[in-house]
């Protein structure tokens, strides 16, 4: 019995560890640090996109339920971080270890395999250059090990699954409201 509970021990203490980088309370300075980590030397786990189609769509089962979503060209899911704004993004430093960042390289602007309703856009911002759908910054999550998978959908009530019918930044989104008891 003890060595089964090992492997669950070390997995909770990463994924604890994983959710406090994106849940850190500092504030943000005007030197550049965010309260998610420093902006400088963020080094995405995932590679830049340089040229080609950035963006594609794919079906996947997000809570319970099938699902059209955004991935990057490997098929990885792509999400949105509710706090970001469309000319920042507050998810920097440790943060963007657990979340990269999908970044462009390349001139013009990112392009997508599938049509899409909305605008694939870029910005520079303290990840680099990063590509943004509706001008909401995208992230792959470092808890989804295979194309297809929706792990990062609802962590911390702030991120979510970006689909083709994100509603662009300033809107008012679509997004599950928490449940509350009591009432």
């Amino acid at each position: 019995m003890f060595k089964r509970t090992v492997p669950i021990t070390v997995v909770l203490v990463l994924l604890l560890s994983l959710l406090a980088a994106c849940g850190s309370s500092s504030t943000s300075s005007s030197s550049g640090s965010s309260r998610y980590g420093s902006s400088g030397g963020t080094t995405p786990t995932t590679a830049p996109a340089t040229g080609g189609s950035v963006i594609t769509t794919t079906t996947a089962t997000v809570k319970g339920a099938s699902q059209t979503i955004l991935t990057n060209a490997q098929g990885m899911t792509l999400y949105y971080f509710t706090p970001d704004t469309a000319t920042s993004s507050a998810c920097t430093g440790g943060c963007a270890t657990a979340w990269p960042p999908v970044l462009f390289q390349g001139s013009g602007t990112p392009t997508s395999a599938t049509s899409l309703s909305g605008t694939l856009s870029a910005v520079s911002d303290g990840n680099g250059t990063q590509v943004e759908y509706n001008g909401h910054p995208l992230y792959t999550f470092s808890g989804d090990t295979a194309a297809g998978q929706t792990h990062g959908e609802g962590v911390l009530g702030k991120w979510f699954v970006a689909t083709p019918d994100l509603k662009a930044q300033g809107t008012q989104q679509t997004t599950p409201a928490p449940t509350r008891g009591g009432y």
